[in-house]
């Protein structure tokens, strides 16, 4: 393998590695959609996942869960303009990203069981 073919891609190599985490930042979107007001949200972590785990009643939920984010607000839907939504993003040991929401017309009820975790 000649120099000059090393130094270019070693050159290459660095510009990529400059240039990823600035792409992965563009490319992370919003959990909830456009419209949604969050009035309240929680920050958990529990570092190393073990017994860590939450639950969204009719949601969903995950085990060894190392962050969890969860927002409660309302968000427009057809002619209503104040639906309630709850919308949560999560990582796990076993999950880099995960998601998901619940929404009521106020018939329902929103709620999730965090176990474990630590409320920051």
């Amino acid at each position: 393998m000649s120099k000059q073919f090393l130094m270019l891609f070693l050159s290459v190599a660095m510009a990529l590695t400059a240039v990823a985490p600035l792409w992965a930042q563009a490319n992370k979107r919003a959990i909830y959609p456009k419209g949604f007001e969050a009035t309240t949200d929680w920050q958990y972590s529990c570092p190393d996942g073990k017994g860590c785990s939450f639950n969204c009643p009719g949601s969903g939920g995950a085990n060894n869960v190392t962050k969890l984010s969860i927002f409660l607000g309302s968000v427009p839907i057809g002619k209503n303009a104040n639906t309630a939504g709850i919308f949560y993003e999560f990582t796990s040991t076993q999950t880099l990203r995960g998601s998901g929401f619940a929404v009521t017309t106020g018939i329902g009820t929103l709620a999730c069981q965090v176990q474990g975790m630590t409320l920051d």
